[in-house]
């Protein structure tokens, strides 16, 4: 498409990009090189997506798996008990037989990519009403999904890009029967606890090995990532390869502006609120402690990272840069001008029933996601497939089933404080007359009514769940479980809700998106790249350290770092080093990098994603960012925004002087490590 400007406001370095539209010529500008088709496919065969929040990659021709500690703390904590406890002490596995099988894991390899933008377009004809649009929407999309499942038998989703401007469909490899091989302690791979999330300098073991099988056997898979322990060279290209989560860079004007005043507030009071409700259900005993860990880390992390993007909501230079990107796109739109402004009433008419949107629903823990998934999904299958709730398309009903029949252990007391404190929450934000709440409590206080649910449901018999499912709407209808009947009760209000967010709200946004983005490919071109949707994406940057403060940040730790760091603060909290890293001490290189940062685009979900050099070899593993790349968000942070990454040398290191796996390490082709 023909170009009337010659770039779009990209910085350098700024770029979560899709593999079928890499910037090719920005990296033969900045590196004097660019990666060929042939590297960039491998690449692809060799990410992994961790379907419950995370990226990783094949690092052996055995199926060998490199993640993040914590994206596999979810599968930890369901695989540990009081007895053994795979979170706090680590898990090694010496031998293949000792290879633990995870609950509930699946992993996505994108194995195909096809471009259906004119085929959904022309289910979208001009004129459409908004409601209309997203019936026709959800049909075309649901159709090209089932007849790539029917022809490939790989899972297969409708990706929308650009708010709308293009949509691809991704086909999947899917694999279910996943292993854990090795983790450390969460006090090595979380070194510094809540305190040091989110900053740097880090000193953090934050790895874990998994190892995917199929038919019994450990997968070959098509390409792997060979581990390469002298790490990253300073100022060289490195590339990320992940599966970011999701980002707002594209959102008009008026949509930042209600991100700032209502979303992020409203979103971070929640949060907190239940970062509070999980301390004090954690504070009654070192095995509710336990139970409540995982959920606690998650809020955490959500808490940092929610304050981080407010704060950038209010950054002037970033509001900046968005009113300039909007003037432009306005002034080039013409017959699309309107289209900003429908957006503006979408959000004010949304505003008005915003907390109705939010609150409505039933929330608070896993045993009231089953019941929820349930009630909807008896009701949903009944559909024609292209009717059906996107959730519930038979694209992804496989991956559901995976979740909802899982073997892993649910804790009554965990879940029946988590449902009493979001029922609290519904009661406070919706007031003693709103109907869904009367319907939810029937007649009894949040905390009652909590206790009967939880007490009363056998929802945590994974064959009960199985049995309601496979009884389809009659079994569903005539149970007496009392979970199951607080869900019902609920549905018809989360329904109506969801319906009119849909027509009134999504609707509007992404059929005006639409014009926007037509705007934007006249404008630039496909010289942008659209925002993240926990699909796989390619970014691109340096190893590079910065200035802070008037003080200069070094682009790598080391394990010297890490016992200082220890010593420093007296071994106290979470600088207490584990046993098995204290007593290795005397084995350990002292001088290895541990962690770098480097200036790539990441956000959650990147998290587990290898960090590759020029050659194809892993060099790192991305974990984390600094404080200042909160704001990524909403745009890319620049200046002294850094990922931060696990380093090679020092995930190698660890398993030949700290936990003595030199097993893993030949399997890595690093025995001499």
């Amino acid at each position: 498409m023909k170009k009337t400007s010659a770039a779009p406001p990209v910085l350098p370095d700024e770029g979560m990009w899709t593999f079928d539209n890499p910037p090719l010529k920005t990296l033969r500008r900045e590196f004097g090189w660019a990666p060929p088709k042939r590297w960039l496919d491998r690449l692809r065969l060799a990410s992994v997506r961790f379907n419950d929040g995370g990226s990783g990659a094949f690092v052996s021709r055995s199926g060998l798996v490199l993640t993040n500690h914590h994206v596999a703390m979810g599968q930890l904590q369901k695989m540990s008990t009081a007895a053994r406890d795979f979170v706090k002490d680590g898990f090694y596995a010496r031998t293949r037989a000792a290879e633990r099988p995870c609950p509930d894991l699946e992993l996505n390899v994108l194995i195909s990519y096809e471009d259906v933008t004119r085929r959904v377009r022309a289910a979208l004809p001009d004129g459409m009403a908004p409601a209309a649009a997203a019936a026709a929407r959800r049909a075309v999309t649901a159709a090209i999904e089932a007849e790539s499942a029917e022809a490939t038998g790989l899972r297969s989703d409708v990706i929308e890009l650009y708010q709308g401007g293009e949509y691809w469909l991704y086909r999947y490899k899917k694999y279910t029967d996943i292993r854990l091989v090795m983790a450390p302690e969460v006090g090595a791979a979380f070194y510094g606890g809540d305190d040091d999330n989110f900053t740097y300098p880090r000193y953090a073991l934050d790895f874990a090995f998994f190892r995917a099988f199929e038919g019994g056997r450990p997968v070959r898979p098509a390409a792997f990532l060979p581990l390469h322990p002298a790490g990253p060279v300073e100022g060289r290209p490195l590339f990320v390869s992940g599966h970011p989560g999701g980002t707002d860079r594209l959102l008009t004007q008026a949509q930042l502006d209600f991100e700032r005043r209502v979303t992020v507030p409203e979103r971070l009071a929640l949060v907190r609120g239940r970062l509070e409700a999980t301390k004090a259900f954690q504070a009654r005993s070192p095995e509710a402690a336990r139970r409540g860990r995982d959920h606690r880390f998650s809020l955490e992390n959500a808490d940092k990272a929610l304050t981080g993007e407010a704060e950038g909501l209010n950054e002037p230079a970033l509001l900046e840069r968005k009113a300039a990107e909007e003037r432009a796109l306005r002034a080039g739109a013409r017959g699309a001008r309107s289209a900003w402004e429908r957006i503006a009433r979408a959000r004010r008419a949304y505003e008005g029933r915003f907390g109705r949107h939010v609150y409505r629903r039933l929330s608070g823990g896993r045993l009231a996601g089953f019941a929820d998934a349930i009630v909807r999904w008896v009701v949903e299958v009944e559909k024609p497939n292209e009717k059906r709730f996107e959730e519930f398309r038979d694209s992804g009903l496989d991956s559901l089933r995976h979740r909802l029949y899982s073997p892993a252990p649910v804790y009554k007391d965990f879940e029946e404080a988590m449902l009493a404190h979001c029922l609290e929450e519904m009661a406070a934000k919706l007031g003693p007359g709103d109907p869904c709440l009367r319907a939810a409590l029937a007649g009894r206080s949040p905390r009652e009514a909590a206790r009967l649910a939880v007490r009363g449901t056998r929802l945590d018999e994974p064959k009960v769940r199985r049995m309601l499912v496979e009884g389809g709407r009659r079994a569903v209808e005539s149970s007496r479980d009392p979970l199951i009947l607080l869900a019902r009760r609920v549905d018809p209000f989360y329904r109506a809700e969801r319906k009119w967010h849909e027509d009134a709200v999504d609707g509007v946004e992404r059929l005006e998106g639409r014009r926007i983005a037509e705007a934007r490919f006249k404008l630039w071109g496909r010289a942008s790249y659209p925002d993240a949707t926990f699909t796989l994406r390619l970014s691109h940057g340096r190893a590079a350290g910065y200035a802070w403060t008037k003080t200069l940040v070094p682009w790598f730790t080391t394990f010297h770092g890490l016992f200082d760091r220890a010593a420093s603060f007296q071994a106290r909290g979470a600088y207490r080093l584990p046993e098995r890293v204290r007593a290795a001490k005397g084995r350990i290189r002292l001088e290895t990098p541990l962690d770098f940062v480097s200036t790539n685009d990441i956000i959650g979900g990147n998290s587990g994603s290898p960090v590759v050099d020029r050659a194809g070899r892993c060099v790192g593993l991305i974990f984390d960012g600094n404080v200042q790349s909160l704001t990524a968000n909403y745009g890319y942070p620049g200046g002294p925004g850094r990922a931060v990454s696990v380093h090679a040398g020092g995930i190698c290191e660890a398993l030949r002087a700290i936990y003595r796996m030199p097993g893993l390490l030949r399997e890595l082709g690093v025995s001499r490590a």
